[in-house]
Order: structure tokens, then sequence, then C-alpha cells
């Protein structure tokens, strides 16, 4: 059975995250995001949403692991602040319903939503460079980068939450990441 690991960046739908893949027949837990990633026995990992930057604790290292990686709104911008992207405030702030377009239809995780979806999402932050080696593989009206992706290394974001009941096809984005992680 697929093992995927909810780290726990502190944010308020962590849980969802969690039962989302359950839901689905994964076997999976939340760990906080200071685990040290030698006890991390994962098939994939989720970096869950979360308030802060300053906590997101050892996902730098997590990135080192050779295994694939979802990142949901801060776990994107953390990868992307550690890859080499650039993250900053959004102009639009809190959550709103947003339609997104999907840019790469080839791509493992969002491309079969394409040409678009509906999500929920913050943007009081978001990333504004991808980092060497990916591609944006979404954008709305909003924001630039609503998801990005660099297949090679198996590293995936998105800036929407697919665990909540707003957001349209976001059990099918979880199924999507599931067979990249099998």
């Amino acid at each position: 059975m697929t093992r995927i690991l909810v780290v726990d960046n502190h944010g308020q739908f962590t849980h969802l995250e969690h039962r989302a893949l359950r839901d689905m027949g994964v076997d999976t837990e939340i760990v906080d995001n200071d685990t040290p990633p030698a006890d991390l026995d994962a098939d994939g990992l989720v970096l869950s949403g979360g308030p802060s930057m300053d906590d997101v604790g050892n996902c730098a290292d997590y990135l080192d692991l050779d295994v694939p990686v979802l990142g949901i709104c801060l776990g994107m911008q953390a990868m992307a602040e550690i890859l080499g992207g650039e993250v900053g405030s959004g102009d639009y702030g809190g959550y709103a319903d947003v339609t997104v377009e999907v840019l790469d239809d080839d791509d493992p995780v969002v491309g079969s939503l394409a040409p678009e979806t509906r999500v929920w999402a913050s943007h009081a932050d978001e990333v504004t460079a991808v980092p060497d080696g990916f591609a944006r593989t979404a954008t709305s009206d909003v924001c630039d980068v609503e998801a990005m992706a660099d297949p090679d290394r198996d590293l995936y974001g998105v800036q929407w939450h697919p665990e909540v009941a707003h957001t349209a096809e976001g059990e099918e984005l979880f199924e999507n990441f599931l067979a990249v992680c099998e």
C-alpha cells in the first residue's frame, strides 16, 4: 500500500489533507514538520499549508528525500523559496473562490484538470518566480503562479487547497499525486 505522509506546517486544513488521502485508501498520517528526515518512511509527502514561512521546520531537508512532494499553499511557497524561487505578498489577500487556468495538460498532478478548474485559495502570499527546473503549470487572474511542477524531481505545488469542499476537483488532484507516488 502506498504511504503518503502529511507534513504539518500548522495550517488550518492539515487534517482535511490527511482525511482526503485516508478516504482514498492511502496509508497516511500527519507528522510534525520538525520530524527528522531519517524518521520519515513514505512513498510521498504533502507539505501542508500554514501561517508562516518562518515555521516550516525541516521542509528543506524533506525535499532531498527522493520521494514525490506536493506542496499546498505555504507548502508550495516554502518549496519555491528553498529551491531559489521567489515568494511575495499577493494583491488579493484572503480566501476566495478562483477560476484557475491549467497551462500544461501533460502535468501529472494538475494536467487532468485542464482547461480550467474552480478552487478555494488564499493569496496573502504567493510564488512570484518559480525555481530553476520548475514550470508554471496553472495561473489565474489573481495569481500568476497558481501551480508549479518539476516532474524530473517529482516536486509539485499548488497555491489552492484541494482538500476543501469549495475546490471542484480536489480529489482528482490527490488521485493524480497518488499515481505519481505509486
